[in-house]
């Protein structure tokens, strides 16, 4: 995965309808290279489905948990990429202190956060994790 790669999936996280040819003029590369791009990264898993997110009050049904986890060694770059890369992980903070990452994930039900948890936990690189429901959101955004 290169930074081109992570564009697009910032991008399509961003709004999963967006053109192809818009990705290429945001990007820089052409419309094929953005194209044969989005094909390999469904091929390879990376991108499972793409979805819509809705206002506040359709997110009441699913599951939002953060989940802080701890990095061995120099292999954060890596451990990133691959947490990037899961459809269910909304957005990732690198941080100070114990935690290299914090991860804000959304998962249908309990099963499916189950089973993103699971993964996570078995990315080569990654020491612990502790991970906190959202029970309720009174304030968003800045």
């Amino acid at each position: 995965m290169d930074d081109l790669d992570r564009d697009l999936l910032s991008a399509l996280r961003h709004n999963s309808r967006t053109s192809v040819s818009s990705l290429a003029a945001a990007t820089g590369a052409s419309r094929a290279t953005v194209a044969a791009r989005i094909d390999r990264l469904v091929e390879n898993g990376t991108i499972t489905g793409f979805t819509i997110r809705t206002g506040h009050e359709g997110r009441a049904a699913g599951v939002r948990a953060i989940v802080m986890i701890e990095v061995l060694g120099r292999l954060a770059d890596r451990v990133a990429d691959q947490l990037r890369g899961l459809p269910q992980v909304r957005a990732l903070h690198s941080t100070n202190g114990k935690w290299d990452f914090i991860a804000e994930l959304e998962s249908h039900d309990l099963v499916g956060f189950d089973e993103t948890l699971r993964r996570i936990r078995l990315i080569d690189g990654i020491n612990t994790t502790e991970s906190n429901i959202l029970l309720k959101t009174s304030k968003t955004g800045f």
